[in-house]
């Protein structure tokens, strides 16, 4: 088994001890991913600005891991606020139009009030 740690560098994947994304025999696990903008850790406060945010961050893990958003068979959507996720649509749609993965959204509390949306993938490297 190969296994392979990818971090972006966040104060939050060493204060509580995780890592961005596990690459581990050929498949990518990203984990819940919140809208930080991560150069600046300013939240932005429209869900579709933290929606593109949270892509954005783990579109950048899955390049460093050998895969893309094309790549991706399985993603989990987490809001506290089932109103916000229509506007998450045409975003959604956008980034994966092309892998139409399996995928589910779950209403649950985030760790921080600020927070409106959590996203998590799972890849399959190509040619793996």
């Amino acid at each position: 088994m190969t296994r392979r740690l990818v971090s972006t560098g966040s104060p939050f994947e060493a204060r509580i001890g995780y890592s961005r994304a596990v690459v581990c025999d050929g498949w990518v696990f990203v984990a819940g991913t919140t809208g930080y903008d991560y150069s600046t850790m300013i939240m932005p406060e429209r869900i579709e600005e933290q929606c593109a945010n949270a892509l954005k961050t783990i579109e950048r893990a899955l390049r460093e891991a050998g895969a893309g958003l094309d790549d991706v068979v399985r993603i989990r959507y987490i809001l506290p606020d089932a109103a916000d996720w229509p506007a998450c649509w045409p975003i959604t749609s956008t980034a994966f139009a092309r892998a139409r993965p399996a995928a589910t959204m779950i209403v649950a509390g985030l760790q921080e009030q600020e927070m409106r949306i959590e996203i998590e993938v799972t890849a399959r490297i190509p040619g793996a």
